[in-house]
């Protein structure tokens, strides 16, 4: 095993660590925010954070243009311009937060009174819960340079030290949530302000003291605030199309249902994004591979490395999503208690998004090495936004709400289907491989695994039936991952990584 793939293994398994902490006290806080806020005040504080995310798209953009260039400054052991595109970075995030402060106090702030449906009683507290979610982001704006410092340097370890305290300063506030008198909604968004304040005071404080690059100074090369400016313009419409798809379809959803529909959507989005993200740090541990060794023109890793994360990716994914997909609705229930309507269904839907999104990751991640994405970012840009007016006409036409997530889901893979051709035509790599050695595998994999987890246990229910779903749709998985997801020179790698930690378990 090359010392590039073993670091890799080495920080997923520091971000594994890092997200099981973050999902048990995560799934204790929903259950706790949930009873304490009750069902219609945690959709107003969904909806309204829904719409203060959306005006974040510029930062979002910033994200992956300062991560791309800091690592690809790093993969031609540049340190000067690696300080010079984190100086210029934190400069234009400054400058994000001031315009993000501007827009949602004037445009945000007409569309709050104007469009979203939220009771007349709770209006004044939702306006408090709106600019503590504002100051919120831009603390999260404030935080991007250090964050992708980190990232870059790979010091995946942090996130397991940091996650430990962020868990702790939440745990103390849920408490806190469920003694105090006065209105809760308020205390929540205010307590979520304080731990945005406290992180990002931990993250300057590690960064300004274990890197060198991380100090700022005045940066006065022009070309590279061109650069930076050329490719996040490109990526602030990829961004602010994705923003927009995900948290557009909860304000139609909120205009045509109300807040409880939100909470059921805000429910099943937080299942998605715990689950999603044990493979998000999984792939934030290999993105910076990505770009180095595309940097260093080291083009076969670098192939490699997509193909088999894509694959990793969906694995890891699916040994999560297919046991609570089946068990959804009981498992909501001893989660939630009172699982509000539409919350089983718009959570098994997020499910089969999450795990088409595990593909598309290594996918996008491969065109942003190359720094050339405005082609593909109009494009995919197109297929993002296409989702919200479908959406609005089926829901006029009086269909379901769930409907918004099948029109997500279906605009998603035909968006996957046009990525492959182009990024293979893009870098030069086959397609027809990509096919054979990806998607087939899953497919197959997907098809027998959930079979056999469904009719395993069609006369057992409860903690019965998730026992039994559990243990065959990991053991069927795993089987079929072996002799059928994994190629000949990936099972021995796999040999190679067993044999390395068993002989230095008991040598």
């Amino acid at each position: 095993m090359s010392s590039r793939t073993a670091r890799i293994a080495r920080n997923t398994l520091m971000l594994y660590f890092r997200q099981i902490l973050t999902l048990l006290v995560g799934l204790y806080t929903v259950r706790v925010v949930l009873n304490a806020l009750g069902a219609e005040d945690y959709g107003i504080f969904k909806v309204v954070e829904s719409f203060v995310v959306i005006f974040v798209f510029l930062n979002t953009a910033m994200v992956s243009a300062t991560q791309r260039f800091l690592n690809f400054a790093l993969g031609q052991n540049d340190s000067e311009q690696a300080r010079n595109v984190y100086s210029v970075s934190f400069l234009i995030h400054a400058l994000i937060a001031i315009l993000f402060i501007i827009i949602t106090e004037t445009i945000g702030l007409w569309f709050f009174y104007t469009w979203l449906n939220i009771p007349a009683d709770r209006q004044n507290v939702a306006f408090i819960v709106y600019q503590f979610s504002v100051a919120t982001t831009v603390l999260s704006i404030l935080r991007v340079p250090y964050n992708a410092t980190i990232i870059a340097y790979e010091k995946m370890s942090f996130y397991a030290w940091i996650s430990i305290i962020e868990v702790t300063v939440k745990l103390l506030m849920v408490f806190l949530l469920t003694v105090i008198i006065y209105d809760k909604l308020i205390f929540y968004a205010l307590f979520l302000f304080i731990t945005g304040i406290i992180i990002l005071l931990i993250y300057k404080i590690y960064c300004n003291r274990t890197f060198v690059i991380a100090h700022f100074r005045f940066c006065r090369d022009k070309n590279l605030y061109r650069q930076l400016a050329e490719f996040s313009g490109w990526n602030v419409l990829g961004q602010f199309s994705s923003v927009s798809s995900h948290n557009g379809l909860n304000i139609l959803l909120n205009i045509f249902f109300g807040v409880t529909v939100n909470a059921a959507m805000g429910i099943a989005m937080q299942v998605k994004t715990i689950t999603y993200s044990f493979i998000d740090h999984f792939q934030t541990a290999f993105r910076p591979q990505i770009i180095k060794s595309y940097a260093s023109q080291d083009y076969r890793f670098f192939l490699n490395l997509v193909f088999q994360s894509s694959k990793a990716s969906f694995f890891l994914l699916l040994f999560i999503v297919l046991p609570f997909y089946i068990n959804a609705d009981f498992i909501l229930g001893i989660w939630l208690g009172n699982v509000p309507e539409f919350t089983v269904i718009f959570t098994r839907l997020f499910l089969l998004f999450a795990l088409l999104e595990t593909l598309a990751a290594p996918l996008w991640m491969s065109i942003m090495a190359t720094g050339d994405i405005k082609k593909y970012q109009i494009i995919e840009s197109s297929f993002n936004f296409l989702s919200i007016p479908v959406s609005f006409c089926f829901l006029l036409l009086g269909f379901g709400p769930f409907w918004v997530l099948i029109i997500k889901i279906v605009n998603f893979v035909l968006l996957h289907v046009w990525r492959i051709f182009f990024v293979g035509k893009k870098l030069n790599f086959s397609v027809k491989k990509y096919l054979f050695e990806v998607i087939i595998p899953i497919s197959v994999i997907v098809v027998i695994s959930g079979s056999v987890s469904l009719f395993s246990n069609i006369f057992f229910t409860n903690w019965a039936k998730l026992l039994l779903t559990c243990t065959i749709s990991t053991l069927c998985t795993g089987i079929l991952i072996y002799f059928i997801g994994l190629n000949a020179p990936e099972k021995a790698s796999l040999h190679n990584f067993i044999k390395i930690k068993w002989n230095n378990k008991y040598a």
